[in-house]
């Protein structure tokens, strides 16, 4: 199966050159031009990467990039002029992979996607499948009947294998409108998802607990 990349980039010289040496690469690019046309396109479409530019007409690209992280774990390189922005691009509140600043070579950007790719493939767990389009998520083959707000917690922490996030953390990934739930919420997920899990595979323990700080996903 091909590797799909987005390329979200309002200069069409540019946008076409990343086209080409990505085609050379053996991948398999689309193009975009417009920041309002991203979300829907991420959504019906799932690529496996995307190259996400900051100043585009339309939409801003950290917006985009927040609604996407709302929704899906696809790698996402963003693209910048602007350096200052650097710290905020990678910062865990907007959920970008990687930063690419101009101006930049063609090959650094192929160099850059085939690592992030590699990353994203190191980090699947194994026997875990995630079907993000339809909130269905399978362990060893078998369905797991999560809820979609127990899918959005699981799908992030087996993304981020090893990573200990506070309840906070979770509560901004899992209520991106910032609804007012109790920290406890997290817990009550947890010890439900814990249980699915459970019905499925009784010996795995996915889910770790670190008493007073949060919670993270590692496998036995």
């Amino acid at each position: 199966m091909s590797t799909k990349i987005l390329i979200v980039e309002d200069e069409p010289k540019l946008a076409g050159l990343l086209r080409d040496y990505l085609l050379q690469a053996t991948f398999t690019p689309a193009c975009l031009a417009n920041g309002l046309e991203v979300v829907p396109w991420v959504r019906s479409h799932h690529p496996d990467l995307v190259l996400l530019d900051l100043m585009l007409p339309g939409r801003d690209g950290m917006e985009i990039c927040k609604e996407i992280r709302q929704f899906s774990t696809v790698p996402i390189i963003m693209i910048t002029a602007r350096v200052e922005e650097i710290d905020r691009l990678l910062g865990l509140e907007l959920g970008a992979d990687d930063y690419i600043c101009k101006p930049f070579s063609p090959r650094e950007v192929v160099a850059r996607v085939k690592a992030v790719l590699r990353r994203a493939a190191v980090s699947i767990p194994q026997g875990l499948a995630f079907d993000e389009s339809r909130y269905k998520a399978t362990l060893h083959g078998q369905a797991l009947d999560l809820t979609a707000v127990e899918f959005k917690l699981f799908s992030f922490l087996a993304a981020n294998p090893g990573r200990l996030y506070s309840r906070d953390q979770l509560m901004e990934r899992i209520y991106p409108d910032q609804r007012i739930v109790s920290d406890r919420t997290i817990d009550s997920h947890i010890k439900k998802l814990r249980r699915k899990i459970a019905e499925v595979a009784p010996s795995e323990e996915l889910i770790h607990s670190v008493y007073g700080v949060g919670y993270k996903f590692e496998q036995n």
